[in-house]
């Protein structure tokens, strides 16, 4: 799955740590899912877009491949 995570954390001006803890999750995990090594959970994708106000679609893109 593609995603625009960094760059709507670079926009908000928040770092990974300030963003997970938000979000309830580790530091590492919004690093591994910015760089496309981890899928969140639906549950997770939907608070990354409650946190940001914005639709899950506008973070995330499905990739077939």
């Amino acid at each position: 799955m593609k995603n625009d995570l960094k760059v709507w954390r670079a926009k908000a001006d928040v770092t990974q740590a300030e963003l997970s803890d938000a979000v309830d999750v580790s530091r590492q995990t919004i690093n591994a899912i910015e760089r496309g090594r981890y899928d969140p959970s639906l549950e997770l994708a939907f608070e990354l877009a409650i946190y940001f106000e914005c639709d899950i679609e506008d973070i995330f893109e499905y990739d077939p491949d």
